[in-house]
């Protein structure tokens, strides 16, 4: 799961190198901001599962679904406090970083466990 995180990050890097191609600094920042959007929540998830798997027990399958919900109101209330807060917020640059950073496990298979 950790290794998903890492994919997350990378593809925010380079999200935001073609953001800063494409839109300048401003959309280097807004895909920046968008990918770890995404990241944060991602790997704090990832941590919890990482320490419930430790501790072992009958609540794996809650622990999971309760952690997702609160991964996606954590994403969803990143990007509101970024629109809300960022005002140079480029649009396309913040889009282009979200979705990678939500697509990168789409190629994890290419990453040898």
């Amino acid at each position: 799961m950790l290794k998903m995180v890492f994919l997350q990050l990378g593809a925010t890097i380079a999200a935001t190198a073609i953001a800063a191609v494409f839109f300048g600094p401003a959309g280097a920042i807004s895909a920046a901001l968008g990918g770890l959007a995404c990241v944060l929540p991602s790997g704090l998830f990832a941590l919890r599962l990482h320490f419930v798997a430790q501790r072992g027990g009958s609540g794996h399958v809650a622990a999971f679904f309760v952690g997702e919900f609160l991964k996606i109101a954590s994403i969803v209330g990143l990007l509101v406090l970024v629109g809300l807060l960022y005002e140079d917020v480029h649009w396309g640059g913040l889009f282009i970083g979200l979705i990678l950073a939500l697509k990168a496990n789409l190629f994890a298979f290419l990453v040898k466990t």
